[in-house]
């Protein structure tokens, strides 16, 4: 079975996005798995750029196969900020608690109708020799006026859906799967692996 290698060090999203790609031919490792350390400075002005540069980056140091997202946050009340920089917005240390609460004291004045935001993510798959592969997906909803729930991480205890009356940290890994970005994403991504898989084999 071929290795699929996931281009993060973030135990969060290593476990969501292994979940997310069960049941596909692939061996999923992360540079935790095999002792590898990639330094990619992600300086380019798009998901999409930054996504290109961490697979590329990471298939080209293990000759593997490897899929890298790139997300952020945008809050229309921020001017969309923080989008690429969601997670240097509070500082290049900052923790996913320094963050929220920097995002919340943002937000301090806007009312709660106004702040409303989207999640983006985009993938890469990056192919040893061959072309990057791209797909995207995003989510829509409202930043909470306070953190709530235990599961996820980044700003999930913040991003509300008002259709389900939970924030994403209050949703099983089965129901954010369904309604995130970065599910949303991977439901594409697994249609490419799928092909991938299938070519590898003929």
């Amino acid at each position: 079975m071929p290795k699929l290698l996931l281009a993060t060090t973030n135990r969060g999203k290593i476990r969501e996005i292994c979940h997310l790609l069960q049941g596909m031919p692939f061996q999923v490792i992360s540079p935790i798995d095999i002792s590898m350390k990639v330094v990619v400075k992600e300086d380019k002005p798009s998901y999409q750029e930054n996504a290109r540069l961490k697979a590329e980056a990471y298939s080209s140091a293990s000759g593997l196969i490897t899929l890298a997202d790139d997300s952020g946050l945008e809050v229309n009340a921020l001017n969309r900020e923080p989008g690429i920089h969601s997670a240097r917005y509070a500082g290049e240390n900052a923790s996913d608690q320094n963050r929220i609460e920097y995002l919340l004291a943002r937000l301090k004045k806007v009312p709660q109708e106004k702040r409303t935001a989207r999640f983006v993510c985009v993938i890469a798959i990056a192919v040893p020799r061959e072309k990057t592969l791209f797909c995207q997906g995003e989510c829509h909803g409202i930043i909470s006026l306070a953190p709530k729930g235990r599961n996820g991480f980044g700003y999930d205890p913040i991003f509300y859906f008002p259709e389900l009356e939970k924030t994403m940290a209050e949703l099983t890994i089965e129901q954010k799967s369904q309604v995130s970005h970065r599910g949303k994403a991977l439901k594409e991504a697994r249609r490419l692996l799928q092909e991938l898989a299938e070519k590898a084999t003929t």
